[in-house]
């Protein structure tokens, strides 16, 4: 399946049992790291606003695809809020990977990333700590990144999905 969070809406894609969209319903709230999806309830968020079975979204992706504003070279708030609140798609327990300690598999997909940024002006540097973070989101999801791109903006990312 491909999951796709974004911050755009109307994006050229239809959703099916093989894509799943996921856009800003306006009623996400903060993760609050009480790691109740780790033991309380694992895989999925104690948070009943609609964004609460992210983990499992992701346990049954192989792509995930991430349509944000480049802010700072980060990803927009609200893109960042949900890639917080798939915490559950992690195991609480860890392991060295890459030199690295994160968190172990709870789930055997590996999820390919590809990232959408756009924005008027984004420096070189912002697109760098940009493709940084994808590769670290990577390697904590322990998938694998496939592309990262840059935008003027969020209509031409439209176009380039169309």
């Amino acid at each position: 399946m491909r999951l796709i969070i974004s911050d755009v809406l109307d994006l050229p894609i239809a959703e099916d049992g093989e894509c799943r969209v996921i856009y800003n319903n306006g009623n996400i709230h903060h993760c609050i790291g009480c790691f109740g999806c780790w033991g309380k309830t694992p895989g999925r968020c104690v948070i009943k606003d609609g964004y609460e079975n992210m983990g499992e979204l992701m346990s049954r992706c192989s792509e995930l695809i991430l349509i944000s504003r480049c802010t700072y070279g980060g990803f927009s708030p609200f893109v960042k809020n949900v890639l917080d609140r798939t915490i559950s798609y992690a195991s609480p327990h860890f392991e060295m990977r890459k030199g690295e300690m994160h968190h172990k598999r709870r789930y055997e997909n590996v999820i390919g990333l590809t990232a959408y940024f756009y924005g008027e002006n984004i420096t070189e540097n912002e697109k760098q700590t940009a493709t940084d973070i994808v590769s670290a989101n990577s390697i904590n999801y322990d998938g694998k990144v496939n592309e990262v791109l840059f935008f003027n903006s969020a209509d031409q990312v439209k176009e380039a999905l169309a």
